[in-house]
């Protein structure tokens, strides 16, 4: 479903991303870590056709496409999305009015706020005045009604409630398709994470850990994170030399 190759990328001609390869199948999950400041953000904003992070060279496919030259919203309507670790509240925008757009579907939108415990919400504005758990679930209620087939989560169990956090996982895990046998998915998915504890409600096939703006490593999920748990990102950079 997404093949990068070689990709380097440069903001404010400050090289963030360094000869990285990524490739996720079509049904597959893979979990993202990495300290801060390793370009995990970074990664998936130059997925998603962001302006201001400028590729100097490899490419990105996806569904068989170079899209590396594709605006963002192209790459949206092709079935990529993204749930921002920190969006902005957007003044004067109803959540029900953007559920709305995305979905196509009106009589949709009071269905996806119910299954997000965000009943009632459909009449304030967006994000504005909500918790991080709202914020997390309004996200993720954006990704319902867009549908995408290529879903990036940037730090999903952040600044998350133990209440939010399950609903949050369980709209994850539907939204992957994981009540389905992996080779029976449509959908495939890369899922930042600093703690780790999307993975107790949503299952990765594959971890990588990235540093310096590389991928380092690919592993199994559980070990690497008892690996990071248990010795720090620290020990990541020692195995790698």
């Amino acid at each position: 479903m997404l093949d990068v190759r070689d990709l380097t990328v440069a903001v404010d001609g400050r090289m963030i991303l360094s000869g990285l390869d990524l490739h996720v199948s079509r049904g597959e999950t893979v979990a993202l870590f990495g300290p801060n400041g390793s370009g995990k953000t970074s990664l998936l904003n130059t997925l998603m056709g962001f302006p201001g992070y400028r590729i100097e060279k490899g490419h990105i496919r996806f569904l068989g496409r170079d899209i590396t030259d594709l605006p963002v919203d192209s790459r949206a309507r092709m079935g990529m999305g993204v749930s921002f670790q920190r969006p902005p509240a957007v003044r004067g925008v109803r959540v029900a009015d953007l559920l709305a757009a995305c979905s196509g579907e009106e009589a949709a939108v009071e269905d996806i706020l119910r299954r997000l415990a965000l009943t009632g919400f459909g009449d304030r504005e967006l994000n504005l005045g909500f918790s991080g758990g709202e914020i997390k679930r309004s996200e993720l209620a954006q990704l319902l009604a867009q549908r995408p087939t290529f879903i990036m989560f940037d730090e999903p169990d952040s600044g998350v409630d133990l209440d939010s956090i399950s609903v949050v996982g369980r709209v994850i895990g539907g939204l992957l398709e994981q009540d389905r046998p992996r080779n029976a998915r449509g959908r495939a998915g890369v899922i930042i994470s600093h703690t780790g504890n999307i993975l107790d409600y949503v299952e990765a096939d594959r971890a990588c850990v990235m540093i310096d703006g590389r991928l380092r490593c690919t592993g199994d999920p559980v070990e690497i994170l008892e690996d990071i748990r248990t010795r720090g990102y620290e020990g990541c950079v020692r195995c790698r030399n």
